[in-house]
């Protein structure tokens, strides 16, 4: 029998930066449609309160999984130590806003900033992840004494050239504890990166801290070519058992939607990404089939 699996949302899906009064107006729709999840960016600390966010969720019955942002400028890798302490120390402050909301995980490309590229050669990579060991160990450390696994997310090529794919994120981690950092896989990077996304999931394992989902091309899940019974069947294989969160981003923020590229609507409305995502990926997981 396959086993019950929790779903989420990213506010992203609607907004960018959350606040407050977004989140009050979101998280209740969110939950009546029947997610179990809401996915909350710290884009800037400071953007949403904590505190009140946790008070909410708790009276509508929500979990939550949090997501870092690494905008211009955050970098633990090919930087210098002003410019990596600084780094550190937010995300050491992410891993403070998770505890307090419970969400056990905090997710994303834990690196370099979003859209930093540059050739790597073959000797240059492994210092650049054994520099990235360094920045992240303290910060590792910090989050394991909370409760909270940093996981790290690798992004497409066009995104970033340090960590495309499972194979190197593993590489990467090598060495750090798995109580306080795993992997974070978004099946959106992965459709661009593996040749096979079932058996990238396979060689992740026991390292899975959290799965983002949404079509091929960021629309609902389902609306795809996406083999999702076959990326489903991996994950239980693997025995991942937290939440299957759609992300997607909405285009009428220009500088979200420039670094989504998210040039065109990509469904009827950006409520159909998740309610339409939900019913499928309900009868996918829960039903066993597709819809």
């Amino acid at each position: 029998m396959r086993p019950t699996r929790t779903l989420g949302v990213n506010t992203w899906v609607w907004t960018s930066p959350l606040t407050d009064q977004r989140l009050a107006e979101l998280a209740p729709r969110i939950r009546e449609w029947g997610f179990d999840v809401i996915e909350l960016p710290v884009e800037d600390l400071g953007d949403w309160d904590p505190e009140h966010a946790r008070k909410l969720l708790d009276t509508l019955g929500l979990s939550a999984t949090i997501v870092l942002a690494m905008g211009p400028g955050r970098e633990l890798v090919a930087a210098d130590h002003a410019t990596i302490a600084a780094t550190r120390d937010y995300l050491r402050r992410v891993v403070d806003v998770a505890a307090t909301v419970s969400s056990p995980v905090v997710a994303g490309p834990a690196y370099t900033s979003v859209g930093r590229t540059w050739r790597i050669g073959g000797s240059e990579r492994p210092a650049c992840y054994e520099q990235l060991r360094d920045g992240l160990a303290p910060v590792v450390e910090h989050a394991a004494a909370a409760g909270v696994t940093v996981a790290v997310e690798p992004l497409n090529r066009y995104e970033t050239s340090l960590i495309n794919t499972v194979d190197q994120v593993l590489e990467a981690l090598d060495g750090l504890p798995a109580d306080g950092v795993g992997v974070a896989l978004d099946i959106y990077h992965m459709n661009i990166e593996e040749r096979s996304i079932p058996e990238a999931i396979r060689r992740a394992a026991d390292r899975i801290a959290h799965v983002q989902v949404c079509a091929n091309d960021r629309g609902a899940p389902g609306a795809d070519h996406l083999d999702w019974p076959g990326i489903v069947a991996a994950l239980d294989e693997a025995r991942y058992r937290g939440p299957l969160v759609i992300e997607s981003f909405t285009g009428e923020n220009a500088t979200i939607a420039t670094a989504a590229s998210i040039w065109r609507p990509l469904a009827k409305s950006q409520d159909a990404i998740a309610v339409d995502g939900l019913s499928f990926l309900t009868g996918v997981v829960r039903g066993g089939g597709t819809p």
